[in-house]
């Protein structure tokens, strides 16, 4: 199930033997779900997704899935009420571990526990999977309480292999096609950028026109200007190239990086079509959980399930 149009068409193409709903979660988690897909409660195997970080309000110490609701994550709970998956797979970014003061996730381990579930998590940095790229993601797996045993899943082993950006195929043609690009200013700015450079690496009086009211900002702010190296995993792929604080200029080219390029940091195969405008490509790559990653945990998820079934 997605909400985006350009991301279900995505899906299709690539996988049409899939059955891929465009459907808005807060809808269809009012139905009958087991009528709904065909399926009773308690059968299915797993549930995977996530949901946006939000704050929720504090009457209490402790609140149920009644008291979140109207957020993004108690529709995502709300499937695990009604169809009671033996497994579940809930992933977000690392942020949500001290999200206001370690409350909001504390929040949704209790709501997950009142579910019926054990849940497990742990961070994991896509770089140690295989992945040439810095993405740290927050991954919670839930277990049915009745099919919970010690040991019964394992977070992935890390690997060995650590590849960085020189290990890619950075050869795609930087036409408008593939690839956003900056303004003359700002491509003219980043020619004084070394590789594994940004802002403090060049003169500070164009520095500081460049980066106007952020100059006087606190903190590094070592994501503006920033020129990534040969040597080093990406940083974390963004939605939009354009993103002011969080630069990632390709290490050999002016240019931010092509939505093939991104991809490919991403371990997307270069056959994986993306379906709509360039920008959309961008967004629907930065979304996405690196594919390396996934099948590590899915890997994992497989050989819990064969434990239960045994």
């Amino acid at each position: 199930m997605e909400f985006e149009k350009n991301a279900v068409d995505t899906l299709k193409i690539n996988r049409p033997e899939w059955n891929v709903l465009l459907e808005d979660i807060r809808e269809v988690c009012e139905r009958d779900l087991e009528q709904e897909f065909n399926i009773k409660k308690g059968e299915l195997d797993l549930i995977s997704g996530g949901a946006p970080c939000q704050s929720f309000s504090y009457a209490g110490n402790r609140l149920g899935l009644e008291d979140v609701r109207g957020t993004m994550f108690y529709y995502y709970a709300t499937f695990l009420r009604k169809l009671q998956p033996k497994l579940f797979l809930f992933e977000n970014v690392r942020g949500l571990l001290s999200h206001d003061k370690g409350r909001t996730y504390k929040t949704i381990l209790d709501i997950f526990e009142e579910q019926g579930y054990i849940t497990l998590y742990e961070v994991l940095n896509a770089w140690d999977y295989s992945v040439p790229q810095k993405r740290e993601r927050l991954i919670t797996i839930g277990i049915r309480k009745d099919l919970f045993e010690e040991g019964i899943f394992e977070f992935p082993k890390k690997h060995k292999y650590k590849p960085t950006i020189k290990d890619v195929k950075l050869d795609v043609n930087p036409d408008k096609e593939h690839c956003q690009r900056y303004s003359k200013y700002k491509e003219e700015i980043f020619k004084l950028v070394p590789p594994g450079g940004y802002w403090r690496d060049i003169e500070p009086e164009i520095a500081k026109e460049y980066m106007k009211s952020c100059w006087d900002m606190g903190g590094g702010r070592t994501g503006i200007l920033r020129r990534l190296s040969l040597d080093e995993p990406s940083l974390t792929v963004l939605t939009s190239p354009f993103m002011k604080q969080t630069d990632r200029c390709h290490p050999l080219e002016v240019r931010p990086f092509s939505y093939r390029e991104n991809a490919r940091f991403q371990t997307f195969p270069d056959d994986w079509v993306f379906s709509g405008t360039l920008s959309s490509k961008y967004k629907q790559i930065g979304n996405a959980v690196p594919v390396n990653l996934a099948k590590e945990i899915g890997l994992e998820l497989i050989k819990t399930l064969e434990r239960i079934n045994e």
